[in-house]
C-alpha cells in the first residue's frame, strides 16, 4: 500500500491533470500547492511524534505525498519527469524499509523501536548499513537516489518560477532528519542492551531484495543519469496529447 497503490494514483494524477486539464492549470495550481504544503508539513510533524518505527514510516509516507504533489504542481515535462524518478526511487527505498522492519520483528516484536535496533551495526552490520542507506535516501541524503528525485522536485518548481513550496518541501525534509537520524545513530552509537537477543539473520529472499534496492539506491545516487533521461522521454507524450487536447 506505501508503494503500489501510491504509484499508481500518482501516474493517474498527472496524466489526468496535464491531459485532460492542461488549460485549466490556473484552477488546479493553487489547490494542488495547498495540499502539498499542508501534506508534507502534516506528515512530517506527525512521524517526528512517532516512536514505533513502523508507525513513523507510514506516516512519513504522507509527507513523501506531499512531495510527490509538488512535482505534479508545475505542470510541465521536467515536473512530470520528476513525478516517475520519486516515485521510482520512494518505492524502492520503501519497499526495503518495510521489507526489514518485517524480518527484523518477525519474532514476535510488532511494534519495533529505534531503541530495539540499539547496537545492531554490531551483531548484524550488512542489515544495518541496508537500513542506513534506505533511510538516508528517504531523507534525501547526497549520494542517494532519494536525493536525486527532491533535487529534480526541486528544479521543476524552481524553473516553474515557484518559491514557497521549494522552501516548505527543504524545511520539511530538514525536519525528517529529525526522526531518520536517531535510528541511524541508535544502530551505530548505542550499545545494545544487556540480555537483549541476537536479532535473527534475514531471510535469503529478503536478502537478496534489499541487496538489489540498496545497490540501486546508490548507483542511481551517484549516475542518475539514464533514469532522468528516460524520465524525460516518457514524460514528453503527455505533452503530445496535451497540446492535441488544448488544439481541439
Amino acid at each position: 500500500m506505501a508503494t503500489g497503490i501510491k504509484a499508481a494514483g500518482f501516474i493517474a494524477l498527472t496524466r489526468l491533470l496535464l491531459v485532460t486539464f492542461p488549460a485549466n492549470a490556473a484552477i488546479w495550481q493553487p489547490v494542488l500547492g495547498i495540499l502539498a504544503i499542508t501534506t508534507m508539513v502534516a506528515g512530517n510533524l506527525m512521524a517526528l511524534g512517532q516512536r514505533t518505527l513502523k508507525r513513523m514510516l507510514a506516516y512519513s509516507s504522507v509527507a513523501h505525498a506531499g512531495y510527490l504533489l509538488a512535482a505534479v504542481w508545475p505542470g510541465t515535462r521536467i515536473g512530470a519527469a520528476s513525478v516517475e524518478v520519486y516515485l521510482l526511487a520512494y518505492s524502492l527505498t520503501s519497499l526495503a524499509a518495510f521489507g526489514l522492519l518485517a524480518a527484523l520483528g518477525r519474532g514476535g516484536e510488532r511494534d519495533l523501536t529505534a531503541d530495539d535496533l540499539a547496537g545492531l551495526a554490531r551483531v548484524r552490520p550488512w542489515t544495518a548499513a541496508a537500513f542506513a542507506i534506505v533511510l538516508l535516501s528517504l531523507l534525501g541524503f547526497p549520494g542517494t537516489f532519494g536525493f536525486i528525485g527532491k533535487w529534480m522536485i526541486l528544479t521543476s518548481l524552481v524553473v516553474s518560477g515557484q518559491w514557497l513550496i521549494p522552501v516548505v518541501l527543504v524545511l520539511a525534509s530538514a525536519v525528517s532528519a529529525g526522526y531518520y537520524l536517531p535510528v541511524i545513530m541508535a544502530m551505530y552509537m548505542k550499545p545494545a542492551p544487556e540480555g537483549a537477543s541476537v536479532p535473527a539473520a534475514l531471510p535469503r529472499g529478503t536478502a537478496v531484495v534489499v541487496s538489489a534496492i540498496v545497490v540501486i539506491v546508490v548507483v542511481l545516487g551517484v549516475w542518475p543519469g539514464p533514469v532522468l533521461s528516460g524520465a524525460m522521454d516518457m514524460a514528453s507524450p503527455l505533452f503530445e496529447r496535451a497540446f492535441q487536447s488544448l488544439g481541439r
